[in-house]
């Protein structure tokens, strides 16, 4: 089924949500729905559904996405930093490790949540995973 946006609503259908203030909503580790609600029970665990409005959440998966993206991230950072630093001074490895090592976990660290949030609520917008109210799950071939 095709569900291209096609002036303000979804082929299926379903009204068309607000892509980029989901996303940032998510960002801010509020509801992708309506901005206000925590989005996190603790460190990475999504909250089952929304304090505020009710929208349920338990059933998103972001998977890996937010932790390859937090490495693209930092990555290109940290190594362009790094790179710069490496061609303007002369610093010792042990220096290079005291300084890059602790910046890159604080970094991963502070990244995670805020691109987890931003996930989910690109899920949201887009109906996927159990945001559209259909099941999401694989069936498994009958002769496996």
């Amino acid at each position: 089924m095709e569900k291209a946006i096609y002036g303000g609503e979804l082929h299926s259908g379903r009204p068309a949500r607000p892509l980029w203030n989901a996303i940032w909503n998510g960002l801010r580790c509020k509801c992708p729905k309506c901005g206000q609600g925590k989005l996190f029970s603790s460190f990475l665990k999504i909250v089952p559904a929304c304090e505020s409005c009710g929208e349920r959440m338990d059933h998103h998966r972001a998977d890996d996405l937010p932790a390859y993206l937090v490495v693209v991230i930092v990555g290109h950072l940290v190594v362009g930093a790094f790179m710069g630093v490496e061609a303007t001074t002369e610093l010792s490895t042990l220096a290079h490790m005291a300084i890059w090592t602790p910046l890159t976990v604080a970094l991963s660290l502070a990244l995670l949540r805020p691109i987890k949030g931003a996930v989910v609520g690109l899920q949201w917008a887009l109906y996927m995973h159990g945001f559209g109210d259909e099941d999401d799950s694989v069936e498994r071939h009958p002769e496996l």
